[in-house]
């Protein structure tokens, strides 16, 4: 059904939409946004929206200078077209946000200028992810197969735009017309949306063709998934964890991140891509909904799992259910050797924990197993390095901080099992 709508929209229609969705970023009209900010914004408002549309402002222009290769590997003309509008409009936003810092904000008096005098707002999580953009635009470059472009795309148009920005807009725009504040940065706003939805929409077609022409991009989309979520988890956590800087605008953290795993799964729905249908482990947990995924994230995220490592990880018993049942959802038990397999953990510095896989049902349970196929001995942080991404498994058995013992036949086939 999602596939077919997809049909229904042509490259021409997309091109035709940029064509009379055109507006200026110069001619906006900040004079009265400099009173609001001043004025009607309290201390730790305009602290926590510098640091939200700080990550926005160097977000359009990451993706502005990334766009290029984008262009260089669509096969088609049609596709061509629209990506050149594209990168005009991540350029005009790039402007309307450069022209707020420097006439409202009062940070910086070029576009360089504005870009150092908020780069200190950025998140880990958002340095990490723009970091994984730069290379995909740069591998992209080399490898133009459409795998690869189909990876590519979903790294910009459904993790950038889809599942980060959107949900940002989302949120910024419901307390500025909520309140009636920053109307020129609330127009401006508005068309950056609009803008964004076409683009999004590009994403979603242009993924929904390469994947009927080439059925490798389903996988080169599973394992992009799999090496950016955790990133991308932490890209709007507030400094210090201030909620403030978040529920001072009448939204939570949480409604934030599950605006944004709900953007996620239907896009990939609507592209052909269905999280349950992707190859190899789930990228991200099944049997939840979007309010529980964004839930467990910010919790895992919190207890210091996933997101910047700042400490060793939290190792209560609930944390590491957490940590658990996260793992459990993500097993690929197609992979696993006549349907069923019995992995232990044996932590230093914790209680011990095991995974069962029967015949496509999954459990994992504190404690341990008499007879396990394989057996993990290291530290909880260690493994929460692993599972995080933090760690290579590999590296970790060369530095003996995880040692194997058991099916060493099963021990190969564990990238295939846990994606790690």
């Amino acid at each position: 059904m999602a596939t077919v709508a997809m049909d229904r929209i042509s490259y021409g229609d997309l091109y035709r939409r940029w064509e009379k969705g055109n507006w200026s970023a110069t001619d906006l009209d900040f004079s009265e946004d400099r009173g609001d900010w001043h004025e009607k914004f309290t201390d730790i408002e305009r602290r926590g929206a510098l640091w939200n549309y700080a990550m926005f402002f160097h977000g359009e222009d990451s993706v502005t200078d990334n766009l290029s290769p984008y262009i260089d590997a669509a096969p088609r003309e049609e596709q061509k077209y629209f990506l050149a509008t594209q990168q005009v409009d991540e350029a005009r936003h790039s402007i309307f946000f450069a022209r707020f810092m420097k006439e409202v904000v009062e940070r910086g008096e070029d576009v360089s200028g504005s870009l150092a005098a908020t780069q200190p707002e950025l998140t880990w999580g958002f340095r990490k992810t723009f970091e994984k953009l730069d290379r995909v635009a740069d591998e992209l470059r080399k490898d133009k197969s459409k795998p690869n472009l189909a990876r590519s795309i979903c790294m910009y148009h459904l993790i950038v735009e889809a599942t980060l920005a959107q949900p940002g807009q989302h949120f910024i725009e419901g307390y500025l017309t909520e309140r009636g504040v920053l109307p020129g940065f609330r127009a401006g706003m508005e068309n950056v949306s609009r803008d964004e939805q076409r683009h999004i929409g590009f994403g979603v077609k242009c993924i929904s063709d390469l994947v009927k022409e080439d059925p490798d991009c389903r996988a080169a989309i599973a394992d992009l998934l799999r090496e950016v979520l955790p990133m991308t988890v932490g890209v709007f956590v507030p400094p210090n964890w201030d909620m403030r800087y978040i529920e001072s605008f009448g939204s939570t953290m949480l409604d934030v991140y599950e605006h944004g795993m709900t953007s996620l799964e239907q896009k990939l729905r609507a592209a052909g891509c269905a999280l349950e249908e992707l190859p190899g482990p789930p990228p991200i947990p099944l049997g939840m909904s979007a309010h529980e995924r964004a839930e467990r994230a910010i919790a895992l995220v919190r207890a210091g799992i996933f997101g910047e490592k700042t400490g060793p990880p939290a190792r209560d018993p609930e944390t590491v259910g957490l940590l658990f049942d996260f793992i459990a959802r993500v097993v690929d038990t197609d992979a696993t050797p006549n349907g069923g397999v019995k992995l232990q953990w044996d932590f230093t510095d914790t209680q011990p924990w095991h995974i069962v896989v029967d015949n496509g049902n999954t459990r994992a349970v504190q404690g341990r197993l008499e007879d396990p196929d394989l057996t993990f001995r290291c530290g909880f942080e260690d493994w929460a390095d692993i599972v995080a991404g933090r760690e290579d498994p590999r590296l970790a058995m060369a530095k003996l901080k995880l040692r194997p013992r058991g099916n060493l036949r099963l021990l190969m086939r564990m990238p295939k099992l846990l994606g790690r």
